[in-house]
C-alpha cells in the first residue's frame, strides 16, 4: 500500500506549466481594503505604478471572480469572520498578500491584553507573501506581485513565506 503524499497519480507536466504561466500573468485581485494601506494599494493601480504591466490590474468586486486577496490594513476581530468568508468564496487556486505591518502583525494597534485587533492575517487565512512597511510603498506591492508570480510559475519551490523588503 502506498502512502498518500498529496501529489496526483498522473502528472501533465507541460500542461501544468502552461496553466501556471497563464495564472501567474493574469492575477485578479479583490477590491478589499481595511485601513490606510488600501490607499497605497489604490496608488499601485494608478498610472504612475501601473499594475497592469504585471497582469494584476483588474480589481474585481466579487470574491468569486478573484484569485488574489490583498489584505491591506488592520484586521479587527469584527472583520475577521467576513475576511475568512470572502477567502473561502474565492475560486481555487487562490493566493494572499499581507500588505503592511497591521496585516502582518497588528501594527501599532496590537499590544498585550488588547481585545479588538487580530495580530496578523496568517492567524486566520494562509498568507503567501508579506509586504512590510507603515505605510508600505506601492513599489513593495508590485514586487510582491512579482514574487507571487515567480512562486506560481516555479510550482511553489520558493520558501512558503518569502518577505518582500519595503
Amino acid at each position: 500500500m502506498e502512502k498518500k503524499t498529496g501529489e496526483p497519480l498522473i502528472s501533465f507536466g507541460l500542461l501544468t506549466e502552461a496553466l501556471n504561466l497563464a495564472r501567474a500573468n493574469s492575477l485578479w485581485p479583490m477590491t478589499f481594503g481595511l485601513a490606510c494601506c488600501a490607499i497605497e494599494m489604490m496608488a499601485a493601480g494608478m498610472a504612475r505604478f501601473d499594475m497592469d504591466r504585471f497582469g494584476a490590474g483588474v480589481f474585481r468586486p466579487s470574491p468569486r471572480q478573484c484569485d488574489l486577496m490583498i489584505v491591506a490594513g488592520t484586521i479587527s476581530k469584527k472583520m475577521g469572520p467576513p475576511l475568512v468568508r470572502l477567502y473561502e468564496q474565492m475560486a481555487a487556486p487562490k493566493w494572499v498578500i499581507a500588505l503592511g505591518n497591521c496585516a502582518i502583525s497588528g501594527g501599532p494597534f496590537y499590544y498585550p491584553d488588547q481585545y479588538a485587533i487580530i495580530p496578523g492575517a496568517d492567524l486566520i487565512i494562509p498568507v503567501d507573501v508579506y509586504v512590510p512597511g507603515c505605510p508600505p510603498r506601492p513599489e513593495g506591492l508590485l514586487e510582491s506581485i512579482l514574487v507571487l508570480e515567480e512562486k506560481i510559475t516555479k510550482r511553489g519551490r520558493l520558501r512558503k513565506f518569502r518577505n518582500v523588503k519595503g
